[in-house]
């Protein structure tokens, strides 16, 4: 994990937010998302500067995800390691 995704994880891991259990590094349709919690259907990716190069990539991947009626929040990296308490 990056320490964005670290000091994210540090913030979701163990129900800390509002209750809701979070997994990383989860596997849905082929692709690995971030972090995932199934009771609010909702993807968080952290984005790097890698996904400067992958955009059409990551547009498509997010499009296949969202039929299947789940929301995609995507932060990056630069975000969480300032503003973490926005992001949360």
């Amino acid at each position: 994990m990056t320490l964005a995704e670290v000091l994210l994880w540090n913030r979701l891991k163990g129900k800390q937010l509002f209750g809701y259990d979070f997994d990383r590094q989860k596997p849905i349709l082929g692709f690995i998302v971030d972090f995932y919690c199934k009771q609010l259907k909702l993807i968080i990716e952290v984005d790097g500067f890698t996904h400067d190069y992958k955009m059409e990539y990551d547009k498509q991947r997010q499009m296949q995800l969202e039929l299947l009626v789940l929301t995609l929040l995507r932060f990056q990296d630069i975000e969480v390691k300032k503003d973490i308490e926005n992001i949360i």
